[in-house]
């Protein structure tokens, strides 16, 4: 059974238009871009890595990576986000490549074959999260590194993540995070130990409204970042 929300899909096709304008529905994707890039980037070696984007909507951190030397693979199953992805990097050349696909299915194609495998922003949109990060960490060579970012589940991350950031800053469109499918971080790093994965770092991310301004470090209390790594002999 294909681990797939459909209206989550529906969802983000219907935005799909919007994907790479920095003042629209994704202004938060793009502000935080560069960020989140960079938090890959000092913990995986990108130049010439083999790197999977789950859920790369319409290659916001996929051409990010790319740009900093990957060979990237993105991987999502809304096609009208695929079509404004390629259509944006269609004068890249051949470091970066899409594909409407399965990430369990590509699990059993393409086992232990990536160096980094990305899963930004996509766990709390999918019914059974922990098969995606089974599915990430069978992707990944051994000594290869995973990044996951999600948002936590609890009275604070509805107020702030959902209420605030949805209804009162409009940060986000409204509807984009329903609070039963949020992810606590000792469950998505149960699900990592599960999958064979070790945990390296969790951290959080944090929003400045005044400044409108992001950074990481601190508590996980609303969205974090984890970090985790398969060792050389799994």
């Amino acid at each position: 059974m294909q681990n797939v929300d459909a209206s989550e899909i529906a969802k983000f096709a219907a935005q799909a238009d919007d994907w790479w304008n920095p003042t629209g529905a994704f202004r938060t994707l793009h502000e935080i871009n560069g960020l989140r890039t960079d938090y890959i980037a000092e913990r995986a070696s990108l130049s010439h890595a083999r790197v999977l984007d789950v859920g790369c909507g319409g290659g916001l951190l996929s051409e990010a990576l790319a740009d900093r030397g990957a060979d990237v693979l993105g991987i999502d199953l809304a096609a009208a986000s695929l079509e404004v992805a390629r259509a944006h990097a269609a004068n890249r050349g051949g470091t970066l490549e899409y594909r409407c696909v399965d990430v369990e299915a590509l699990a059993l194609e393409r086992p232990a074959t990536f160096d980094v495998v990305t899963c930004l922003e996509m766990l709390e949109h999918v019914p059974e999260p922990r098969r995606v990060v089974a599915a990430c960490a069978a992707l990944l060579a051994p000594g290869g590194a995973a990044f996951f970012s999600t948002v936590n589940r609890n009275p604070k991350s509805f107020a702030l993540a959902i209420v605030g950031a949805e209804y009162v800053l409009g940060l986000l469109p409204r509807g984009t995070h329903e609070y039963l499918k949020l992810v606590r971080p000792a469950e998505l790093a149960s699900w990592c130990r599960a999958a064979r994965l070790e945990v390296a770092e969790i951290t959080g991310l944090h929003f400045n409204p005044l400044l409108r301004s992001y950074h990481l470090g601190g508590d996980v209390d609303v969205n974090y970042f984890v970090h985790a790594r398969k060792p050389q002999a799994a």
